[in-house]
């Protein structure tokens, strides 16, 4: 025990109920996920063993993703931000004009080896890690709009309108995601106010230019009419309404064979469906704290970029997870997100891992410091104890 304490001391650094929580829904991913994928094996005609152990991989290298950026000083990431954005540009225009197009919508760009890869991941986080580069940098001239303002609209519309091409539900989480750094980061209320303008227009562009317009305003409508719900909905809810307190049991989940896509939008209703209202909440509550700590991490820091950085990425994975968790309960229209962690995925596990490490890597270096402080402290205390007693 004290041999797995002292490797846990070493190499599991940062915020260890972080560390606890992330475990916690990676080994529910995998249990879900393997109760979920018969349909998608059949379909396929492929093991579901073959789907497990190749989803189980996935969730290993987002922990393997995650252990290497927390192990990077957060401030590195800086560095890296702006060179990201201005490739993410052309990667988004690209995966608009030329990319795969899966579970409806194209989203992915196929990588020889590697499979599909999914370029709003990367963009996003890169936006997230300069917007709060850019704030922290300019806090002594916040208000000045050459210097400041117009480097961070232009990012943040940029971004978001090219995500919203073809993916218009991540763009508005990403977009609230900026809203909240910005207000974090002390921008004055006129200048939130035109950066709501700024993502209007630009998502409003890109939604009537991209591929999803008819897709968004028929499943806004069918939200807001409620006379009759879309067939994922509808089987959301009754995988809910039939899961009751305690669920079925693992494994025992009737509308995995009938949902599209149980292991990846809708895997919180089989979550329910299972184990019950008490599993859904569980997974609520997980993500809760996960939110809690990341912005405890970044409260504690004495930096303005680490404190940023922490609550922008910790906001931005919860939302998410808020977005899908409501979906599948029905308080809100259908959007395709897919629940941080949980949800069977490639790229999205990968990026989900780095974001966490990065929150991780902030907790940690600001324990470091203050451990640094303390021992500094000490020895000075030690030190004029002993010139008195001389």
């Amino acid at each position: 025990m004290k041999k797995f304490k002292d490797w846990a001391d070493n190499n599991l650094q940062g915020d260890r109920v972080i560390w606890a929580v992330v475990f916690a829904l990676s080994l529910i991913s995998i249990l879900v996920v393997y109760s979920s994928i018969g349909t998608l094996a059949y379909k396929k005609t492929l093991s579901p063993e073959w789907y497990l152990l190749k989803h189980t991989g996935m969730v290993m290298l987002g922990l393997v993703a995650m252990w290497v950026s927390h192990k990077i000083d957060y401030r590195y990431y800086s560095k890296l931000s702006k060179l990201a954005l201005w490739v993410s540009v052309p990667l988004l225009l690209y995966t608009f004009k030329f990319g795969t197009s899966l579970n409806d919508a194209a989203r992915w760009i196929k990588v020889p080896i590697f499979g599909s890869f999914q370029p709003s991941d990367f963009a996003s986080l890169a936006l997230i890690i300069n917007l709060a580069s850019m704030l922290s940098k300019r806090q002594q001239n916040i208000d000045d709009i050459k210097e400041s303002l117009i480097p961070i609209l232009f990012w943040c519309g940029m971004i978001c309108g090219l995500i919203a091409l073809s993916n218009f539900s991540s763009a508005v989480l990403l977009f609230a995601t900026c809203m909240l750094i910005m207000f974090i980061g002390r921008v004055s209320v006129k200048y939130l106010a035109m950066l709501v303008l700024v993502g209007l227009l630009a998502g409003g562009i890109g939604l009537k230019m991209g591929t999803r317009w008819e897709t968004t305003k028929n499943r806004f409508l069918s939200f807001i009419d409620g006379t009759e719900l879309p067939f994922q909905a509808k089987h959301g809810r009754i995988a809910v309404a039939t899961g009751g307190f305690l669920g079925k049991g693992p494994g025992n989940s009737n509308q995995r064979n009938i949902l599209p896509h149980p292991y990846s939008d809708f895997v919180y209703a089989i979550v329910i469906e299972e184990y019950g209202m008490i599993g859904g909440v569980v997974v609520l509550i997980l993500y809760l704290i996960l939110l809690h700590r990341g912005m405890k991490a970044a409260y504690n820091s004495e930096r303005a970029f680490g404190g940023l950085l922490s609550a922008g990425l910790s906001f931005d994975l919860v939302c998410q997870a808020m977005v899908n968790m409501g979906v599948v309960v029905g308080l809100g229209p259908i959007t395709g997100q897919p629940l941080p962690l949980v949800s069977m995925g490639g790229t999205a596990m990968v990026f989900t891992g780095i974001s966490i490490g990065i929150i991780l890597s902030v907790s940690r270096g600001e324990q470091e410091e203050n451990w640094g402080q303390i021992e500094t402290s000490v020895a000075s205390e030690n030190k004029n104890m002993e010139a008195k007693a001389a």
